[in-house]
């Protein structure tokens, strides 16, 4: 994965912390990544090229009116104000390459100095086993803080870590063996063919994504909604929010407030 500036750019050393979407259903993380960026206004300083994203290009996402700049499939914008660099993700990974991406960005991210980095994503809302709106959306995590997941942060937002997470299950020890680039036996792999319920969270792309960045000594927080395809605005709303409350955004950097 390649890191090209913007002319006259350059990263900012205090954006220590990283946010980035893993794509899902109904493509609310990168929804929410979208209004992080509005909302703070943060600049884009360049552009990533990795082997493993489809090609894609599109015209400016964010101006009221478009100017012609392009949008590729991997841009990284940065808000020195909140101290955090976004990551945006505009096409899919090529099938079969995600421990590939996800390796070339937990490298990124390391190389570039980040110390958290936080991905927003979503669930199959048919997959939901215990459903409670009583309190309006529930927000799920899980975070390399502790083995099991848990982080008191998160839990002291009133958040749930992510039930079906389990690092001693067969696929989430797999992803884990592959992000720190050993094998295992093949009598172990999660063979696609024999897919059972437990290998859904783990053959997501969020969960590429939490192993090798994990792997590389950084702090990781996922953030997850569970969700269904169609007008997911509410949803990105909730995850945007979520992760300004994690991070301790300040309001009076936002624009439009």
């Amino acid at each position: 994965m390649e890191f090209i500036t913007e002319p006259g750019k350059q990263p900012h050393p205090d954006c220590s912390t990283m946010i980035l979407p893993a794509l899902s259903i109904g493509n609310v993380g990168q929804l929410a990544v979208d209004l992080l960026v509005s909302s703070t206004g943060a600049e884009r300083i360049g552009y990533l090229d990795d082997p493993y994203t489809l090609p894609c290009v599109g015209n400016d996402a964010y101006g009221p009116i478009p100017s012609g700049d392009l949008a590729l499939p991997l841009e990284a914008y940065q808000s020195p104000a909140n101290a955090m660099t976004l990551v945006q993700q505009r096409s899919p990974v090529i099938k079969g390459m995600m421990v590939e991406y996800a390796k070339n960005m937990a490298e990124f991210a390391a190389a570039s100095g980040k110390k958290h980095v936080v991905i927003l994503s979503s669930l199959e809302f048919a997959r939901w086993q215990r459903i409670d709106m009583s309190s309006g959306l529930q927000i799920y995590y899980l975070s390399s803080s502790n083995t099991d997941g848990t982080d008191d942060s998160c839990a002291q937002l009133g958040w749930r870590r992510l039930q079906d997470y389990d690092p001693t299950q067969r696929s989430w020890n797999y992803l884990s063996s592959l992000a720190q680039g050993s094998t295992m036996q093949e009598s172990t792999l999660p063979f696609e063919d024999e897919p059972e319920e437990e290998d859904y969270c783990a053959s997501l792309p969020f969960a590429a994504l939490f192993s090798c960045l994990k792997a590389k000594g950084l702090k990781v927080t996922c953030i997850l909604c569970y969700c269904s395809e169609g007008d997911n605005m509410a949803d990105s709303f909730e995850l945007a929010e979520a992760a300004s409350k994690l991070l301790q955004l300040k309001p009076d950097n936002f624009i439009g407030k």
